[in-house]
Parts: structure tokens; sequence; C-alpha cells
């Protein structure tokens, strides 16, 4: 059995907003190659989990390793070299409205490479090719659908080739039929790229579809209270919030 390689590790991690703490002591392991799904109720904390993982914002304590380096502690420099290496899909995709779906997944190219415009659009079209969007390159977002912006999204976090791919709610918004398709994608880029992904979800569809290890944040406790594979949570639960998280409100019988 192959031994499996720490990529995120998450060290007595504290979450606040001045005094109003979210998540405190926390710990966990993403695992590479993982699809790790950070779930739970609303209110806890786990789009500011994402947003610290990701440097958007210090954590009040605790420290984040990237591969094996401390995110945290690291200058701007080093952590511009480490995010180089990660991706991220935002709810809404997050794409520049003036400009084409092309021109929005060059875009990391253009920061981060010194290719020329010839073959950063070539990459880039490649990349929306990937992600089922062949022929949309000079398409602008207001021209296609909510599904389209987030396979656009993805094509522009996946410009680098990423080892590490953040998802923040990528389902929100979309209809059951365009969910699933975006589950799928991710489970292929996953299979294809081999990239450690980090989802934030609260849909259960895409938990059980493509989760290979979660946590469940509790807002009430402020930490984690579950940790494992979406199937085995459920199957043996270790308290009731999580299983009736797991089963929209349905009670467990023990």
């Amino acid at each position: 059995m192959k031994k499996q390689e720490a990529i995120i590790e998450a060290q007595n991690l504290t979450v606040a907003y001045g005094d109003n703490v979210l998540l405190k002591n926390v710990n966990f392991t993403v695992n590479r190659g993982d699809v790790f799904v950070i779930m739970g109720a609303s209110g806890g904390g786990k789009s500011s989990l994402l947003r610290v993982l990701t440097g958007l914002m210090p954590p009040a304590e605790g420290r984040i390793l990237i591969g094996g380096k401390d995110f945290t502690a690291a200058d701007e420099n080093t952590k511009k070299e480490i995010m180089r290496h990660c991706g991220i899909l935002y709810q809404g995709g997050a794409l520049f409205s003036s400009m084409t779906l092309a021109e929005n997944a060059a875009l990391p190219l253009q920061q981060y490479t010194h290719y020329s415009p010839q073959a950063i659009r070539e990459i880039a079209d490649f990349k929306l090719a990937l992600t089922g969007l062949a022929g949309f390159g000079d398409f602008y977002p207001s021209e296609i659908s909510g599904g389209m912006k987030k396979r656009a999204g993805l094509a522009r976090a996946l410009a680098l080739d990423p080892e590490i791919l953040y998802f923040d709610e990528p389902s929100a918004g979309l209809d059951p039929i365009s969910s699933r398709l975006l589950d799928d994608l991710i489970k292929d880029i996953n299979d294809i790229t081999g990239a450690t992904i980090v989802v934030v979800s609260h849909e259960l569809a895409s938990i059980f579809a493509i989760g290979t290890n979660a946590i469940f944040l509790d807002a009430e406790t402020k930490s984690i209270t579950g940790y494992g594979s979406p199937q085995e949570l459920l199957k043996n639960p270790p308290n009731d919030k999580i299983y009736e998280f797991l089963t929209r409100g349905a009670k467990h019988v023990r």
C-alpha cells in the first residue's frame, strides 16, 4: 500500500475576526491527491478557513504547512512562490467581464511566466478545452451560462498546472445537472492531473460524489467534530449532528 504524503497541514489553527472566534485549535492533514471536503452548517467557518489556507487572511493562532514549508510565517515572496503552485476557483467564477474567456484564462500565465503571446493563447485554449469549453475562447462571461462560467474559472485556476486546487462552494447557484457535470469534471481533473483538491461545500450530492476525505466544522464547539471520508462518516457517524447533516435532518437511530 502506497504511503500517504501530507501536502497541507493545519496545526493548532485558530480562525477569528477580532474577538469573534470561528474555529479554535484546529488540526488536520490533507494528503497529496486527496479531494478534501470542508463541510458543515452555515456559520461554521468553512469559507473563512479556506481564506486562511489560501493566505487571504492570517490565522489568529497556529500555522499552516504547505509542502512542508511554513506558509503562515513565510515572507511575501515565499508566499507568492507557494501560491504559484495553487489555483483557486471562487463561488461565482470571479471572471473579468470585460475580458474574453481566453483572456481570463491567460491572466496567471501573463503574471507568472515569460511565454510568448501565442504560447499563452494556446495554453489558455487548451485549459478551456480541458474544462469542456473548446471553441469558447472569444466569448465574454455575459454570453455564457453559470455552469460555463464556473468551468472558465476552473480553466484559469488550472493555467499554471497547480499542485493544489481550492474550490469555494463550486456547485453554488447551479442546477442539478450542471452541478453533476461540474462534479464529474472535478473528479476528472483530479484523476488526470493528480492535483490535490480542497473543496468547501454543503451540497450533499457533491460531497459524496467527489470527496475522498473530509472534515466537519461544528459552529457550536468551534472545532472539527468529524474526520474521514464522507461515506465513513455516514456509516459510522461520530455524533448525531454529523449524521443529521449528511442525511439532511434524519435522526440517527443507534
